[in-house]
C-alpha cells in the first residue's frame, strides 16, 4: 500500500499554506502552481461543459483492475469519476501540496470511494514503484511543472511496458502547452505517440511507453 504521506515532509509547495489574500490572488492568475486556497474554482459544475470527468474517461481507456496514477489533481474534481471506473483497480493522486491531497482526500472519502491512495510529491522524483502503473494521467498540469524533464523521465520508470502516460491541456490555463511542445518534451524519453482528441484549446494527446524501453 502506498500510504498518505506525513503533512510535515520537505515538498515543493513553496510555503503556499500561509499567504495573503493579494498574494493568492496573484498566484491565481499567474504562472505556476495552482493554490490550494482557490481550489474550490477547480469545483464549479461550468467545467464540464470544457472538459468533463466523463470525456477524460472515455480517453484513458481504463480496464476495471487498472493502477492510475493522477498527478496535481488539485481537489479531485477529476478523480472520482476515474476511481469509480477502476472497482477492482487502485487511483493515486500525487500532488506536492499537502493541502490540496487533503481536499482531494476528505472529498473521495464522503463519496464512499476507498480504493484511492495519497502521494506527496517533492518536485524531484517519485518514491514510487518502477513499471507499477496501467496509466498516468495529468490534466492542466505539465505547464507547471518545474522538472518537466525529471518527471518524464519518471512516468516512464513507473509505466508497465505498453501503459499510457495521458496529458490534457486546456484553454485559460496560464502554463498551457501546446501539443507540438508535449511531443517535444516526451521525446527521446521510451515513449511514442498514440492518439490526440479535442482541438487545439482543448486537447489530450497520449503516449504508449515502449516495450523494453
Amino acid at each position: 500500500m502506498i500510504a498518505f504521506n506525513n503533512p510535515d515532509k520537505k515538498h515543493n509547495s513553496k510555503n503556499m499554506g500561509k499567504k495573503s489574500p493579494a498574494k493568492v490572488m496573484k498566484r491565481f492568475a499567474s504562472k505556476g502552481v495552482f493554490p490550494h486556497q482557490m481550489a474550490f474554482t477547480l469545483l464549479i459544475p461550468f467545467r464540464n461543459f470544457t472538459f468533463s470527468p466523463k470525456q477524460l474517461v472515455s480517453r484513458l481507456y481504463l480496464e476495471e483492475n487498472y493502477k492510475v496514477l493522477e498527478v496535481g489533481p488539485g481537489p479531485g474534481y477529476f478523480s472520482t469519476r476515474v476511481a469509480r471506473a477502476l472497482p477492482d483497480g487502485k487511483l493515486v493522486l500525487a500532488d506536492i501540496q499537502q493541502e490540496m491531497l487533503e481536499k482531494a482526500r476528505k472529498r473521495l472519502n464522503r463519496k464512499g470511494l476507498a480504493n484511492v491512495e495519497y502521494y506527496l510529491c517533492n518536485g524531484d522524483k517519485f518514491d514510487l514503484p518502477t513499471e507499477y502503473f496501467d496509466v498516468i494521467f495529468l490534466v492542466t498540469v505539465i505547464g507547471e511543472i518545474e522538472n518537466k524533464g525529471l518527471y518524464i523521465k519518471e512516468f516512464s520508470r513507473m509505466l508497465k511496458d505498453g501503459g499510457l502516460l495521458s496529458i490534457s491541456e486546456l484553454k485559460g490555463d496560464p502554463d498551457k502547452l501546446a501539443p507540438a511542445e508535449v511531443r517535444d518534451l516526451v521525446k527521446g524519453s521510451g515513449f511514442v505517440y498514440d492518439t490526440i482528441s479535442g482541438n487545439e484549446d482543448n486537447y489530450t494527446i497520449s503516449f504508449r511507453k515502449n516495450t523494453g524501453s
